[in-house]
């Protein structure tokens, strides 16, 4: 692959990291607010679980993305020595 190629696939990576954060921050706004007017205690409870857990699927995409970036931070310095 060409040093172009991991350039642009780099933006690309880190453009989707960016999202996934910005997706992580509407998330937990937005059940931090069902939790806030929930009336009930159980429906409380189900709202902070549902929180954590997406909260849990954000970080582990982060977490992807930046082994993605850090792979092709990899590649493209194999590329250079070509």
């Amino acid at each position: 692959m060409s040093v172009e190629y991991y350039r642009k696939s780099l933006i690309d990576i880190r453009a989707r990291l960016a999202k996934e954060r910005e997706a992580k921050k509407r998330d937990n706004e937005r059940y931090a607010g069902y939790i806030k007017a929930a009336s009930s205690t159980s429906s409380k409870a189900i709202y902070r679980k549902t929180k954590i857990d997406k909260a849990a699927e954000h970080d582990k995409a982060i977490a992807n993305y930046q082994r993605q970036i850090e792979s092709a931070k990899e590649s493209l310095a194999r590329a250079r020595k070509k």
